[in-house]
């Protein structure tokens, strides 16, 4: 999957593994769902935190590839440390106030001069097959 790096916004990369390809369409509209876990790396100061399954999927528009709208599915791990609770990375993914990738974002406001509001992320999402 080479060719992913040139495809993901940078961080996700390296912290995430893409676990899943899915099209759709949506009236008129085609879409690439791209499915990411977080990659099974504790986190930094808890060195005895256990795995403890995954947080609930995030979507986010990420920038179009080809025709299709690109959403990003984003599922981050959770871990407990050694007192029962649950912990995880702080990730800062998607731009304040909206639900696109920080690069997308910035792109769409130094184009656009504002960031449209699309509404819902991905009507009717795929779900996660992972």
């Amino acid at each position: 999957m080479k060719l992913v790096k040139f495809i993901l916004p940078s961080e996700m990369n390296e912290y995430f593994d893409l676990v899943d390809v899915a099209l759709d369409q949506y009236d008129d509209e085609q879409r690439l769902h791209l499915y990411l876990d977080e990659k099974d790396i504790k986190p930094e100061n808890q060195p005895d935190a256990t795995p403890n399954g995954f947080y609930e999927e995030s979507c986010l528009n990420d920038f179009p590839i080809r025709e299709y709208r690109t959403v990003l599915h984003i599922r981050r791990r959770r871990w407990k440390d050694v007192d029962g609770k649950n912990v995880s990375k702080d990730w800062q993914l998607v731009a304040k106030g909206t639900r696109y990738s920080k690069e997308f974002a910035t792109f769409l406001k130094e184009y656009l001069g504002y960031i449209p509001d699309y509404g819902q992320v991905a009507p009717e999402t795929i779900s996660h097959k992972g």
